[in-house]
């Protein structure tokens, strides 16, 4: 992509954040100037979750730069974000700097408080790190074993496309076949691993599916997980992301997709929910749509993906239930409780993240999968096609890992789970909260710009 181009569709999430992360100090700063101190730092902490918050539930979501993902190389620490999420992360932060500014003032001002400021601070540092590695130390699986294989067929994403969809399977499948065994529950391929579309109508007559259905025969209790583009033809307007095809006269939705193929008729298939602003789903199509064919140089589609609104498990024929979680969802913690909520006991996360080249990009994407298992307990089974692939334990420790650019086959006893955290029942209350407590102020500063308007011109 030319690199005027890639500038201008990587400034619409940073920039944007940046200018959103601006916005909330300055409502802070506005509130500041008729409320209290402490009533400002609380809408402070309000504006800066809900702006969180907006950022990963708007068309424009990207809630990879959250406060709370900053500590997913440290999982030892925030054991607890398995009844907080995330946001539990953000907000230890928040409040540890107001109390860390406040104790600063208090000591350069030789304020009779700071002792009790000191204790304050150090309390709120030292008591979630000292439970946090209680619980770390303590915790136990138990034992409910599945072998699960990931593979990383480490197929270059700028020719994926350009290379036959039955020779990429082949190597799926030798990789595959290096390390399986008799008992292997899974073969997890990454996102898009079948490269050419299919029609999800006539899945069971496609050539790709029946290459991959020959290979699970070997295995009698094996399952193939993998990415899938995919396709679904209407008589009518079906959906509002359908496209007409004015060949056939029919419309047709494309799909970013994870397809279980096993040694039964059955398929079941998930559309990817939590699209790729621009790349894969054009924001806010009505009023944007002018900018598609820039989208559209980044690799994604002019018209767009479609999705499903719900994530859906897939359920093998022993009764597993595991989690298809396609690359950019893996970031949202509710979306993929979601998931285990609905009986998944591990999580499945395909990927390509080839696309950042070899930047920290891959290395923050597989990180924030550690959280993901300690919000959850549950294990992650990871497999990028090229990035990282690996396993992730219910505590967060990556317990196996691929290196980059490297086509390899990994395998895991994994533990399932079946036990539902606090977090996962309840999910993100703390930023729900807080965008209540957003609104209140936001309504006290425009009734505040009301009654000044109302003077000046009386």
């Amino acid at each position: 992509m030319p690199v005027p181009v890639a500038l201008f569709v990587s400034l619409i999430p940073f920039g944007l954040a940046a200018l959103l992360m601006t916005l909330a100090f300055w409502l802070y700063y506005r509130l500041r100037l008729i409320q209290s101190r402490t009533l400002s730092y609380l809408g402070l902490v309000s504006f800066w979750l809900g702006y969180e918050y907006l950022h990963q539930s708007w068309d424009l979501a990207f809630p990879w730069m959250n406060l709370g993902n900053g500590f997913s190389n440290f999982h030892q620490i925030i054991q607890w974000y398995e009844f907080t999420g995330v946001y539990g992360g953000s907000l230890w932060v928040l409040l540890a700097n107001i109390l860390g500014f406040e104790l600063y003032l208090a000591i350069r001002n030789k304020s009779a408080n700071r002792k009790k400021l000191s204790v304050a601070f150090s309390t709120l540092i030292l008591l979630p790190i000292l439970y946090s590695v209680t619980v770390y130390t303590n915790y136990k699986e138990k034992i409910n074993p599945a072998n699960i294989v990931v593979v990383q067929p480490n197929v270059d994403p700028y020719m994926k496309f350009e290379t036959p969809a039955n020779l990429q399977i082949e190597g799926l499948i030798r990789l595959s076949d290096s390390i399986g065994q008799p008992n292997t529950e899974y073969f997890i391929w990454p996102e898009t691993a079948i490269s050419k579309y299919a029609d999800e109508t006539n899945i069971r007559t496609n050539a790709n599916f029946l290459q991959v259905q020959n290979f699970i025969r070997k295995y009698p209790n094996g399952n193939v997980l993998s990415g899938i583009e995919s396709y679904l033809i209407y008589d009518s307007l079906a959906s509002a992301t359908a496209r007409y095809d004015k060949q056939s006269k029919k419309y047709f939705d494309s799909f970013n997709a994870a397809l279980q193929i096993e040694n039964s008729a059955r398929v079941q298939f998930y559309h990817k929910s939590k699209l790729v602003p621009g790349v894969e789903q054009t924001p806010f199509s009505s009023a944007l749509g002018f900018m598609k064919p820039i989208f559209a140089a980044f690799g994604g589609t002019t018209g767009g993906y479609g999705s499903q609104k719900e994530p859906s498990v897939f359920y093998s024929q022993s009764g597993i239930g595991v989690a298809p979680v396609i690359c950019y969802e893996s970031i949202w913690g509710e979306y993929v409780s979601d998931y285990i909520q609905q009986g998944a006991q591990f999580i499945a996360i395909v990927t390509n993240d080839g696309w950042w080249g070899n930047t920290s990009g891959k290395d923050q994407h597989l990180l924030y999968a550690k959280l993901r298992a300690i919000e959850t307990r549950r294990w992650v089974a990871r497999s990028a096609n090229t990035g990282i692939s690996g396993f992730i334990n219910q505590r967060g420790d990556i317990t196996q890992r691929s290196g980059w650019w490297h086509a390899t086959a990994l395998k895991e006893n994994i533990n399932l789970n079946e036990e539902i955290t606090f977090y996962t029942r309840h999910g993100d209350y703390i930023a729900l909260a807080a965008s209540l407590i957003s609104g209140i102020f936001m309504g006290l500063l425009a009734l505040n710009a009301l009654q000044k308007s109302t003077k000046k011109t009386s």
